[in-house]
């Protein structure tokens, strides 16, 4: 006893490793301190200079506010409560120091250190959640907006009260379409770039003029970079796929999304008077009014579109989640529930309409332009990121859902092999750990077929082996199956345990017969020619990583190969921790179906290893399109006669495919990052994830 206590104080009292996370973490403290320090300055310089005994209680009051703060986290626990405040006074005083400001301050030595501190706080901020995302300490959750943003915009809102009423409206109606422009980012809709872009522009160039005001440019641009920081940075290395990304809207109840409506109904219609203003500027008339008067009705008829359109989402969307509902003890996950009712189909016509509802604001605010009117400006910035969330939404879950996929899976449980590389029966003793063994290989693959809702073929368990003709018939009917209504599925998934030969990691047959990966794609482009369908190959052997490396050569068809690497390293030979057939499928498979999965592929010390490969071309991959038949026949069931003329237009401007330059630069970026920069997880929009260590 005595000598287990004297080595529990030994371990106790042995210095700890300093966690490098940690030391990064102080970057965003020491941010924090300096932003405090500037607005400390900032705050005294003003009082200072002016004389206004308002500056001093105001900041009297937040020194009282942040030791409030402070107390309620270090003696209280209050850690919530406390970064509340914080951030809400920070929001506020960052405003005071944006709108009380004068040209007089320039010359002023502790307002150039204030301004340094300003620039010194977002540099660091920026460089920690930069740290953060490049060592993969950042843990990416669906939300639309974060509370700490949510308080910093709602304390810069408070600050512009100190200013006109006139001007405060504008500056308020800046800080919702900020607040949009976060959620855009965050949710890394299709034009959130574009969007942030015209977002700095409009404000840099020309809204403050427009409302007169001089504000400190160091100020704003702190304030603006640690709130766009985080967001902008999501864009890149967020790894949620589109269903996970729109969560928080698709979960939401049904009356809480049609109440959604009403903010951007009014949202519209105060942009749509404001820019009815220009009418009363008759410098033009003769090409302002005529103009009004024909993009005026386009947007009209385009934004009554838009909002039918919105409603009828919400309408489908009510009845998956009551399927959704109904069928949970299925595990089954409400994107693939949307899938099987038809809203991709529905989101890929409706992406074009909006698009047209997106390209009337942008041609009714081009033709309204009015850059002394701070109203107007601020309703466009509010109404462009509104409606390109409504854009991303539909093109996202276009392009995520309703892929049909069919499965097939072999197993052919194997030990070891002869000199020849022939499998060897098992020994009498270890053929009850094999089929144990290979029952639960099934039993994975059975689960991932049940979860994501995969069409099975067979799932084939053969212990003596297979002939090369036999498993030709067998891959041939089943990469020539069809759906129920004619076309061929979107997805074929092939899964495979058992032995394979050392080098080219070909599949070990009965009669030394084998199966290379080039006999395997020459069957799928015979089947597949004039189809976009892909294929995807699942590997638990000893021996996957040549296919892995071979398929990523592969150009013209969609193919990957998710293997298994199966060594020794680190595993305990005495202790029975060597690696088998079966491990990698266990963990793959729960991976999968499990989003609260705790498994870490990139974890050290791993004795199963992931490794996948795709084909050039992968990152190409989309579903099928909607033909003009197919928009039409959308429109007579939704929409009423008076806009029937839409539908050809939609037709005519979407066969333009007037973004094709756009559209090669696109697949060109995401090639060479896939090939140079592939994600440790890749998802395939089929709910099936492919990761490497």
């Amino acid at each position: 006893m005595a000598r287990e206590e004297e080595e529990k104080e030994l371990t106790v009292d042995a210095p700890k490793e300093v966690d490098v996370f940690t030391s990064v973490r102080c970057l965003g403290y020491l941010s924090s301190i300096n932003l405090l320090v500037a607005v400390c300055i900032g705050m005294y310089v003003r009082w200072e200079v002016t004389d206004e005994p308002m500056i001093l209680v105001i900041f009297i009051l937040g020194l009282f506010v942040l030791g409030i703060a402070s107390i309620l986290h270090y003696y209280f626990g209050m850690e919530k409560a406390s970064l509340s405040l914080f951030h809400l006074w920070s929001g506020f005083l960052l405003g005071l120091l944006c709108f009380l400001y004068s040209q007089a301050l320039d010359s002023n030595v502790k307002e150039l250190v204030t301004n340094y501190l300003l620039l010194a706080s977002v540099v660091m901020r920026t460089v920690w959640a930069l740290t953060e995302r490049i060592c993969n300490s950042v843990k990416y959750k669906p939300v639309l907006l974060h509370s700490a943003e949510l308080l910093e915009l709602l304390g810069f809102g408070i600050a512009s009260t100190t200013i006109s009423l006139h001007e405060s409206a504008a500056i308020i109606g800046l800080v919702v379409a900020l607040g949009t422009l976060i959620v855009d980012l965050r949710i890394k809709s299709l034009l959130s770039l574009p969007n942030l872009v015209g977002f700095a522009l409009v404000t840099s160039l020309v809204f403050f003029q427009a409302l007169h005001i001089t504000a400190n440019p160091f100020a704003l641009s702190c304030y603006l970079g640690r709130l766009l920081c985080e967001p902008l940075l999501d864009v890149y290395f967020s790894g949620l796929g589109p269903s996970e990304r729109w969560l928080p809207v698709l979960s939401l109840g049904n009356v809480w999304r049609r109440l959604s409506l009403l903010p951007l109904s009014l949202a519209e219609l105060a942009f749509f008077v404001l820019a009815a203003l220009k009418l009363s500027h008759l410098e033009l008339w003769y090409l302002v009014i005529p103009g009004f008067c024909v993009f005026g009705l386009f947007w009209s008829i385009c934004h009554i579109v838009l909002l039918i359109t919105l409603w009828g989402f919400h309408t489908k969307l009510s009845e998956c989640q009551k399927a959704w509902r109904a069928q949970r003890s299925g595990n089954r996950s409400l994107d693939r529930v949307m899938a099987s009712r038809g809203i991709r189909h529905f989101c890929l016509i409706s992406e074009r309409l909006v698009f047209f509802s997106l390209l009337s604001t942008v041609i009714l605010g081009a033709v309204s332009w009015q850059p002394t009117n701070g109203f107007f400006l601020s309703a466009l910035l509010v109404v462009l990121p509104m409606e390109s969330l409504a854009y991303g939404l539909f093109h996202e879950l276009g392009s995520c859902l309703g892929g049909t996929c069919v499965g097939y899976a072999l197993v052919i449980p194997t030990a070891y092999c002869r000199a020849d590389g022939q499998p060897t029966l098992l020994p009498p003793d270890q053929v009850q750990e094999l089929n144990l063994r290979s029952t639960g290989i099934l039993n994975s693959v059975q689960r991932l077929f049940s979860h994501h809702m995969i069409q099975t073929f067979g799932c084939d368990y053969s212990t003596s082996g297979i002939s090369l003709e036999a498993l030709q018939t067998k891959l041939r009917n089943f990469l020539e199956l069809r759906t129920a209504d004619g076309p061929r599925h979107d997805t074929y998934l092939i899964f495979y345990s058992g032995h394979t030969h050392h080098g080219a990691g070909a599949w070990a047959l009965a009669g030394g017969e084998s199966l290379h990966l080039a006999q395997l794609l020459e069957w799928w482009k015979e089947k597949n020619a004039g189809h976009c369908s892909r294929l995807i190959l699942v590997l638990d052997t000893e021996n996957s990583l040549p296919w892995v490396k071979e398929v990523r050569k592969v150009d013209g068809i969609y193919v990957a190969v998710q293997g298994a690497e199966l060594g020794p390293a680190g595993g305990d030979l005495e202790a029975g921790e060597i690696p088998c057939l079966g491990d990698f499928t266990s963990e793959w498979v729960e991976f999968n179906c499990n989003p609260d999965s705790d498994t870490k592929w990139s974890e050290k010390g791993r004795t199963v290893m992931a490794a996948y490969g795709v084909s050039k071309r992968w990152s190409d991959y989309t579903l099928h399109l909607p033909t003009g038949s197919d928009v039409a026949k959308h429109w007579k069931t939704h929409f009423p006669k008076a806009t029937y003329p839409m539908v050809h237009l939609s037709n005519w401007c979407c066969s333009l495919n007037i973004f094709w330059l756009c559209g090669v630069c696109l697949r060109c970026f995401r090639r060479c990052k896939l090939a140079w920069f592939p994600p440790a997880v890749l998802d395939t929009g089929q709910g099936i994830k492919l990761v490497h260590s």
